[in-house]
């Protein structure tokens, strides 16, 4: 693939093989997150800059090394899939937004509203997801208060009637408290009122567009 003077090889996913909710083929690999690293934690650089990281990674599919290509700015779409794996397991969601980029989206910080519904959340972590009933404030740079649960994709809760103290998230490109450390997947803490009790699910994401 070529993006400006760049030239880079990418991985595509053209197979019939479903996607779940993504639906088969046509999708280019954008970023794979490593839920245990930080290398794409909320507060890195990555998430705000034109460099790549680990362009090799982009050519092995759905595995485990992580990657971040010039695709991240230099190429617009109408749809985001969004996977997560977990142990062997992978699960997908759609997300249909069209953009010049995902950097256009999320590298200004400014807080970009989906509405896909906790539930649908859910279903990327699968029945072992948990989070808090309320705030539920979903999308691109989704946060409250930056101490707390945040997410550079993904969806936050929290167990009282505002947005300012989330302890729950699920999502790509993660930080805050109850564990900053955990930057891709499932936090929650069941005393404040998570749904299905205390979640550190650490996973694999994927983010591939159309």
């Amino acid at each position: 693939m070529r993006i400006g003077t760049q030239r880079f090889p990418v991985y595509c996913h053209l197979s019939r093989t479903d996607l779940g909710p993504c639906g088969a083929g046509g999708w280019t690999l954008v970023m794979k997150i490593d839920g245990k690293e930080r290398t794409f934690h909320w507060g890195s650089s990555l998430w705000q800059n034109n460099q790549t990281f680990n362009l090799a990674g982009g050519e092995t599919g759905f595995d485990e090394e992580e990657t971040k290509l010039p695709t991240y700015w230099g190429m617009p779409f109408t749809k985001i899939c969004l996977g997560i794996k977990i142990g062997q397991q992978h699960k997908f969601i759609l997300v249909e937004r069209e953009a010049d980029s995902l950097y256009s989206l999320i590298a200004d910080g400014k807080y970009r509203h989906t509405s896909l519904g906790r539930d649908t959340w859910k279903s990327l972590i699968g029945s072992q997801a948990s989070l808090q009933l309320k705030c539920n404030k979903e999308g691109f740079n989704a946060v409250g208060s930056l101490m707390n649960s945040k997410a550079r994709i993904g969806i936050v809760a929290n167990e009282q009637n505002n947005c300012h103290s989330c302890d729950s998230r699920i999502g790509f490109g993660t930080g805050g408290s109850p564990d900053d450390s955990n930057t891709c997947g499932n936090v929650a803490v069941g005393r404040y009122g998570a749904d299905n009790g205390d979640k550190g699910v650490k996973a694999m994401g994927y983010i591939l567009i159309q």
